[in-house]
Order: C-alpha cells, then sequence, then structure tokens
C-alpha cells in the first residue's frame, strides 16, 4: 500500500518540480535577455521592451526609478503593475498597450511628470482617484479596455491634450464632463445616447468624435452648437443623418468655429 502511495505521489512530485524548474528556467533566460535593455537605459533613461512575452513586471526595472524617462511594455501578458510603481519619479512616458491589465495601483498618481499614459486594449474597467494627481498628464489612451462609465477622474487636469475612450461601451457623457480640460475626446465606436450640456462649458475642447455611437440628433441642443468651443465634430454613423445635422438651430455658429479653425491651420 505504501509503495502505491509512493507511485502516486511521484508522478506528482516530479510534475511539480519539473514545472518549478521550468519557471525558474524561462526567468532565468529572460533576466538574460532583459539585461542589456536595463544597461542601455540606465544611460538613456528609455526602456523599450515590446513583444518579449513578459508575464511579469521585470524587477531588474527597479535599477532604474530614479532616471527612467519612457518605459515601453506593449505587447506583452502583463496581469499587474507593481504598488510602488510610484518610485519611477522621473517617467514621462508610459506605455503598456497590448496587455492584460485589469486595474491599476493606486501608487500610479506618484508619477507627477508623466506625460504620455498608453493602456489600449486591456481589461480596465475604471482609473483610480489618485489619477487626478497627474498634473503634468498630456495624453491618455484607454481604447478597447470595456470602460462602461466615463472616468470623471480624467476631469480637472489641466494639460490634457488628448483622451482616447473609443472601442468601449461608455453610454452617456456626464455632467462632470463640465471639467475636461482636453483639446480632443475621441469616443468613436461606444454606445453613447446621452450627451451632457456641460460639455459646451469645456473650455479648450475643440475636437469631439462621436462615430458609431447611439446619438440621437435632440442630443445636439443650441447651447452645444451656439456656445460650445467645439470646432470639429465628428458624427457619422448615429441614429440621423448629416442632412438633420445641418438643420439644426446653431448649425451656423458651429460652421462658423468650423471654418475659422481650418483657415488657421491651412
Amino acid at each position: 500500500m505504501k509503495i502505491f502511495s509512493f507511485c502516486c505521489f511521484f508522478p506528482r512530485f516530479l510534475l511539480h518540480f519539473l514545472s518549478c524548474s521550468s519557471r525558474k528556467y524561462i526567468k532565468a533566460i529572460m533576466g538574460n535577455t532583459i539585461k542589456p535593455h536595463i544597461e542601455r537605459a540606465e544611460k538613456s533613461g528609455a526602456c523599450q521592451l515590446c513583444g518579449m512575452g513578459i508575464t511579469e513586471f521585470p524587477m531588474e526595472l527597479k535599477r532604474l526609478t530614479k532616471n527612467l524617462r519612457t518605459l515601453d511594455l506593449s505587447d506583452n501578458k502583463l496581469p499587474l503593475l507593481p504598488p510602488d510603481i510610484g518610485q519611477f519619479t522621473m517617467l514621462k512616458s508610459l506605455t503598456l498597450t497590448s496587455n492584460r491589465l485589469t486595474a491599476l495601483p493606486e501608487d500610479i498618481g506618484k508619477l507627477k511628470k508623466l506625460e504620455t499614459l498608453l493602456l489600449a486594449t486591456n481589461r480596465i474597467p475604471r482609473l483610480p482617484a489618485t489619477i487626478c494627481n497627474l498634473s503634468s498628464l498630456r495624453t491618455v489612451n484607454l481604447s478597447k479596455n470595456g470602460i462602461r462609465e466615463f472616468p470623471a477622474e480624467l476631469c480637472g487636469l489641466k494639460n490634457l491634450d488628448s483622451i482616447d475612450l473609443s472601442h468601449n461601451n461608455i453610454v452617456v457623457i456626464p455632467d462632470g464632463v463640465r471639467g475636461l480640460q482636453a483639446v480632443e475626446l475621441n469616443v468613436n465606436q461606444n454606445q453613447i445616447n446621452t450627451i451632457s450640456e456641460a460639455i459646451s462649458e469645456c473650455p479648450r475642447l475643440k475636437v469631439l468624435r462621436l462615430e458609431e455611437n447611439c446619438v440621437e440628433i435632440g442630443a445636439f441642443t443650441p447651447k452645444i452648437m451656439k456656445q460650445s468651443t467645439i470646432s470639429l465634430l465628428a458624427i457619422e454613423g448615429n441614429l440621423f443623418d448629416t442632412k438633420a445635422f445641418h438643420q439644426l438651430e446653431g448649425y451656423d455658429e458651429y460652421m462658423e468655429r468650423y471654418t475659422a479653425t481650418k483657415k488657421k491651420w491651412g
């Protein structure tokens, strides 16, 4: 009986041993692959680790917390970021496109110099409240994340130029949008059926991309058409035709802004 038990146990033990050995071997290989990138980044301040099959945040990067300015980990299999990501105090650009992230750590709000945050094609349904501390942020891409609610955490960031929320599941652009400082907002290919008039109060908004949503013509109220700073409305693929849009009250005022902007940029 004891011999039989041992025989049953041994294959499991062997599989576990081989599995652990394989993981250690793969980790060693990965460490050797990453090492030259880390060494170059110590001098350049930029580290690119794209498409390397990375499944966890490389601890070797911790050597660069004081000088890393650009980090690109796109096209990997990262499920999470380290909780102390805020240690990378010099970071200006963080690219995590096409990974398996489901959330961002609260510590990300400590990246006070961060200007570019690219998170497209992940599984991040919402942002941590600390995002509002990223005062240098200029560009955010959250396309293809399954987001259902407009991320109010981005409103109030004064240096934002561009926000890409396309290919998500957002239904409403809420009243809180009035605090948005972005120049361009892309919400193409969502499920938007409601646009708050508060969007007319966004002080810098010039481009609003709304293509392929569920917007009806009544969403574009006279206040939005006349009083907003929007000079380019991309509206194809909604629940109305362009002829109806041309007949809206305030369309002439919108076209004045559109024409003026077109002339300005040639």
